[in-house]
């Protein structure tokens, strides 16, 4: 029997000084990178990744979007598959990629760390395999993210002390730069160099904390080609709504007369209660043979900041590969059938004195359950069989079924369960969840993101989910597969998905206020009757619960 080796990676978390918005200041990086480095492989690659933290705070590291078979214990969600590496500790991770292929990324997956610890994962096909497409002439990254001119954690500190709305961001960016519109920015703009005529593939992802995004290039069409490690029938676009969380990949040719042209992003916001930042970030498209001169970029035409039907359009639009060598599996005999509602929720606050609506306490939810972290891990108290962690009775349904969109929900029904709760799947169950977005304090889309499974996006629509109705619409022939989706505001998404993959897995809102506030829950599934179906046993440095 051959042995296969794994590729190493060192990333060593420690704090470095950076300048933006004319002002320095210290921040959390991976190698003194901000962005972190980008990790390379190829589709079915092992890689041993060793995390060193230099910082000040405790850490973990999250592979987005690498399902991990049969190791949750690389996984890195805090509390959930490991507690934090404590300042001057370390933790070697193994990255066991399976049918991924395309753009990943990883980042930090404790408190409000991953603001500036992040970056991507670039998955190649096999040797001798080809892209369904043309073979770019180049790629280059496109990493939205957003900068806070506060410490991050100083902003989770502080509005889980208030109950009320995080402090919004100062800036977007794209690869760690604001851009052109910003203070003392300019000078530093991501600039992309191409040449006429050659097609090149922009490898996105959404790293904001709390934003969605729409995106576009000045003059130029794209075709999307991928999303969340998987390929699409190609979508040619002339923008893009990127979800936090979400990769795409994007085919660019530069077509069009040797110039100059903006890339630019700016925010996609549908709840105009919450506050947000309105601002746009953006990069520059430089063609080879051009001579400067002091004319602008060309700007690109961004749907506007509150266009939700441009939203769900182009994320409804969004279709499987679907071929011999990039098959579509649909689960088709569903065993497990659930409906999780998603919503904003409020806590009492003593004498009404919080930041939240009418005084109150800002929370979240599934299912009326808004999570609550543990000391230790699941996946420790689950493995070791330690109990009074969590519980087992996460509920299938909403434990109140209610109009969950209209516009008069009594506020009786605002106030959730605070409770540890998990969902016991079955080896190889299939799944089906429909997510069920609520106007609980306010409606506003989700991106709910799933932990060590792929899951095909079968359906969508506004309102409240009709089980006769809506799944005679659902795509069951090739639909996308994602591990991130934006549930529309006030409506609800059907994802299908298989339990094959043993372990504790996290499902949470990618919006990171949300997860703080508690739309988050966790799912374990099974070991299945034979050892290749079994949880891999911990690795030996484990760090520590102290």
């Amino acid at each position: 029997m051959s042995i296969k080796l794994a590729t190493m990676y060192w990333l060593q978390v420690k704090e470095a000084n950076y300048t933006r918005l004319c002002k320095k200041k210290t921040i959390l990086t991976v190698n003194g990178e901000f962005p972190g480095p980008t990790i390379y492989a190829r589709r079915g690659d092992t890689l041993v990744v060793n995390v060193k933290n230099r910082g000040n705070i405790g850490i973990t590291i999250h592979w987005h979007g690498v399902k991990q078979p049969r190791n949750p214990w690389s996984d890195g969600p805090e509390f959930i598959t490991q507690c934090p590496i404590q300042p001057g500790s370390s933790f070697s991770q193994t990255i066991i990629l399976s049918d991924e292929e395309g753009t990943l990324w990883w980042h930090a997956h404790s408190d409000w760390s991953r603001a500036t610890v992040h970056g991507l994962i670039v998955i190649w096909p096999k040797i001798g395999r080809p892209y369904p497409f043309p073979k770019p002439y180049a790629e280059y990254p496109i990493i939205l993210g957003e900068w806070f001119r506060q410490d991050p954690e100083a902003v989770l500190l502080d509005f889980m002390k208030t109950g009320g709305d995080p402090n919004t961001s100062d800036a977007l960016t794209i690869n760690g730069q604001p851009g052109d519109l910003y203070p003392c920015s300019s000078s530093e703009t991501t600039k992309f160099i191409v040449e006429q005529g050659k097609t090149y593939m922009l490898r996105m992802v959404n790293a904001a904390m709390n934003i969605f995004m729409f995106w576009a290039i000045g003059g130029h069409e794209v075709t999307v080609v991928g999303t969340d490690g998987a390929y699409t029938k190609p979508l040619k676009t002339g923008y893009v709504m990127i979800s936090p969380g979400q990769t795409i990949d994007l085919l660019f040719k530069a077509n069009q007369p040797i110039g100059r042209y903006y890339i630019a992003a700016r925010p996609y916001n549908s709840q105009p209660l919450i506050s947000f930042d309105n601002t746009s970030t953006t990069a520059i498209i430089k063609y080879k043979a051009y001579k400067d001169s002091s004319s602008p970029p060309v700007f690109p035409n961004l749907p506007k900041v509150n266009d939700t039907s441009v939203s769900v359009n182009f994320t409804g639009s969004l279709r499987s590969l679907a071929t011999r060598a990039h098959p579509v599996n649909v689960p088709m005999k569903i065993t497990q059938n659930f409906l999780f509602t998603i919503s904003l929720n409020t806590f009492p606050c003593p004498n009404n004195s919080c930041l939240g609506p009418m005084g109150l306490r800002f929370a979240a939810s599934i299912n009326n359950i808004s999570f609550e972290f543990p000391k230790i891990s699941i996946l420790d108290a689950y493995y070791r069989r330690i109990t009074g962690v969590y519980g087992d009775a996460f509920p299938n349904f909403p434990p109140f079924f209610f109009d969950f969109t209209s516009n008069n929900i009594n506020r009786s029904l605002q106030t959730p369960l605070n409770a540890t709760e998990v969902k016991v799947l079955e080896y190889n169950d299939t799944v089906e969840l429909v997510f069920q977005g609520t106007n609980l304090v306010a409606g506003i889309d989700h991106p709910m993101h799933l932990h060590g499974h792929s899951f095909y996006v079968v359906g969508w629509g506004f309102g409240n989910f009709n089980r006769n109705k809506d799944p005679l619409n659902y795509n069951l022939v090739d639909p996308p597969l994602q591990q991130t989706i934006a549930v529309p505001k006030n409506g609800w998404t059907a994802i299908r998905f298989k339990a094959d993959n043993p372990g504790v897995w996290f499902m949470h809102c990618h919006l990171e206020r949300h997860l703080s506030w508690g739309m988050d829950m966790a799912f374990i599934t099974k070991n299945g009757s034979r050892t290749v179906e079994s949880i891999l046993p911990p690795p030996p440095d484990m760090p520590p619960c102290t």
